[in-house]
């Protein structure tokens, strides 16, 4: 599974975007980019589904067991 900061580092570049041009075309400020491609944990969800939504995406809540058969072995 791809991560976040991968996905929106490559779909930014894609775009032929700077950090800085694809921040103000988001509505988020540079470190708000910065944060979600350096793969930071503490990201406000509002903010990167303001980014996300430029691609078309969000993030949304899912149900492990639909998306891995095998998850619900794992132990919390």
């Amino acid at each position: 599974m791809e991560t976040l900061a991968n996905f929106v580092k490559q779909k930014r570049k894609g775009a032929g975007l700077t950090q800085e041009n694809f921040a103000l075309k988001a509505g988020v400020g540079l470190t708000v980019i910065r944060k979600i491609e350096q793969g930071k944990g503490n990201l406000n969800l509002e903010k990167a589904n303001q980014v996300l939504k430029m691609f078309g995406h969000e993030l949304a809540p899912v149900n492990i067991k639909e998306l891995l058969p095998t998850a619900g072995n794992l132990q919390p």
